[in-house]
């Protein structure tokens, strides 16, 4: 951590408002791809966004200092993102095994040059489950058993939730090919 960030780490521990800001609009951006990922639309994400910076202001004190601030504002707005799909599993159940017919492929990666934009947008169609999944796993790099923790279902689950996803996006895929 540079000494800039350490000035402004310690003007928001004294709960600066403009430190605050600045910190706010340093990390906005790519805490908001973060939230896109996880969220069902626009205004979700916009709206674990700022739940999630509310929980870093809130939680600053803890920041020890240990690796990049950066990266510890990534780790509580992803516990933000994924205890909001958490809250919301309970009143919704995980898409059901029988939605998706078997048969499909069980990799799908985008080429280099795709729309980063329209790669969203697909991942935003798919089911709540499949999405938190394969973000988690694909995106933030987590194991099945790590998943299955965080969101309170098996590894199995977990895997099967991957598969789904992949299957799904690749019909997705295609389709736009086609279109």
């Amino acid at each position: 951590m540079d000494d800039k960030e350490k000035h402004l780490l310690a003007e928001c521990l004294k709960h600066k408002p403009e430190a605050q800001r600045q910190l706010y609009e340093r990390y906005k951006t790519p805490m908001y791809r973060l939230c896109l990922r996880y969220a069902g639309n626009a205004a979700e994400a916009e709206d674990l966004l700022q739940e999630g910076f509310i929980r870093v202001f809130s939680d600053l004190p803890q920041f020890r200092g240990e690796g990049e601030l950066g990266g510890w504002i990534r780790q509580v707005v992803l516990r933000t993102a994924l205890q909001y799909l958490r809250r919301r599993a309970t009143q919704a159940t995980i898409v059901s095994e029988e939605l998706i017919p078997d048969g499909l492929a069980q990799s799908w990666m985008p080429d280099e040059d795709w729309n980063a934009r329209h790669i969203v947008q697909l991942l935003q169609r798919l089911p709540e489950g499949y999405r938190t999944v394969f973000n988690l796993y694909v995106i933030e790099g987590f194991s099945h058993k790590e998943i299955a923790e965080s969101l309170h279902i098996s590894e199995s689950t977990s895997k099967t939730q991957l598969f789904k996803a992949k299957a799904q996006l690749r019909r997705q895929l295609e389709k736009s090919f086609v279109n």
